[in-house]
């Protein structure tokens, strides 16, 4: 399957296409105003401890567990939950967040951004790829 359907209409089986991603990340449909990825966090991994100035994001958990972590100030943590198997997860602009996999198996999610976060045609295969492109990202 194509990924990254820039502005191009699309309809897909969402769960089929999470739980059979097996990147740390995949852009998987790039609008104006909106972006789509799916994510594969591996055993005792992490989505990565990260604010968004300025997207809303919103998760959905495809399989697994997991632990979500936020609050607006980075040193305070003040939101903590268990999440798992169809739970979703709203992340307002401005709070401070990391998803960790608490389960045995991968955690399987998708991800919405609202305006778009990551450049179009993004594959992470693994975190460290992932956390090294953000960094670029911030810097340039």
């Amino acid at each position: 399957m194509k990924h990254d359907l820039v502005k191009e209409p699309h309809v897909v089986n969402i769960e089929d296409l999470t739980t059979k991603n097996t990147n740390f990340r995949t852009a998987e449909w790039t609008g104006e105003f909106l972006q789509m990825t799916t994510m594969s966090i591996a055993v005792g991994g992490e989505v990565g401890f990260e604010i968004h100035k300025d997207t809303d994001q919103f998760l959905r958990i495809e399989s697994g567990t997991a632990r979500v972590v936020m609050g607006r100030d980075k040193n305070n943590l003040d939101f903590e939950k268990e999440a798992k198997d169809d739970d979703a997860i709203f992340v307002p602009s401005g709070y401070w967040h990391n998803i960790h996999n608490t389960g045995d198996e991968p955690l399987k999610l998708y991800s919405i951004y609202a305006p778009p976060h990551h450049p179009v045609g993004t594959v992470h295969e693994t975190y460290e790829i992932a956390m090294k492109a953000e960094e670029e990202e911030d810097h340039s």
